[in-house]
């Protein structure tokens, strides 16, 4: 908040009176699934905010089951998706066909992979092949190429499935834990503070 100070001090108020989680993501309110964290650590520890004061044991049991619990809804609801792609990637998909009904096409008279697309202020040439550009949906349209040969494999809903597919495991009981006799004759101090 210093630094944007001295760059520009009429800013500092300004942030101030709207709110400091309308702006940053350190005090926003709401999911952050859309967001690249810069620390996962923030993540988990924010999600884990009143385990942090157990014992060792009973944190990892907790950070065990908070995987578990999202493991579990992602496979639930991934189990559902009767789609090739995932939902969210069929929205969009289904966003940009309907936009692309809007665009005027210009075909290359000396090739079929080629396209010339009139959007306004976006033209651009489309090259199928080298996939170069996000007018790509109309010339894929025009052409009547199957969309979903353009897709990565990472958006498909089998790849979607397939990575909730194994089981999270809980902890055995700590009586059942096999520890190995170097690990049991390790001596954990307390820091000095």
């Amino acid at each position: 908040m210093n630094a944007l100070t001295l760059v520009q001090p009429r800013l500092r108020p300004y942030l101030h009176e709207v709110g400091y989680e309308r702006w940053s993501r350190a005090y926003s309110e709401g999911f952050q699934y859309n967001i690249m964290m810069t620390n996962i650590s923030e993540c988990i520890n924010t999600i884990l905010l009143k385990e942090r004061e157990l014992p060792v044991t009973a944190l990892a049991e907790e950070m065990r089951s908070l995987v578990q619990r999202w493991h579990y809804e992602r496979r639930t609801e991934a189990k559902k998706c009767k789609t090739q792609l995932t939902p969210s990637t069929e929205t969009l998909l289904s966003e940009q066909y309907q936009l692309s009904m809007r665009i005027f096409l210009w075909l290359d008279p000396d090739s079929d992979i080629m396209y010339t697309v009139l959007d306004g202020d976006k033209n651009g040439i489309v090259d199928l092949q080298a996939r170069t550009c996000t007018h790509s949906m109309i010339a894929i349209r025009h052409s009547k190429i199957d969309v979903y040969n353009f897709c990565s494999e990472y958006y498909n809903s089998s790849t979607w499935k397939a990575t909730y597919a194994r089981v999270v495991y809980p902890l055995p009981h700590q009586g059942d834990w096999v520890v190995p006799n170097e690990v049991c004759d390790i001596k954990v101090l307390l820091p000095d503070i």
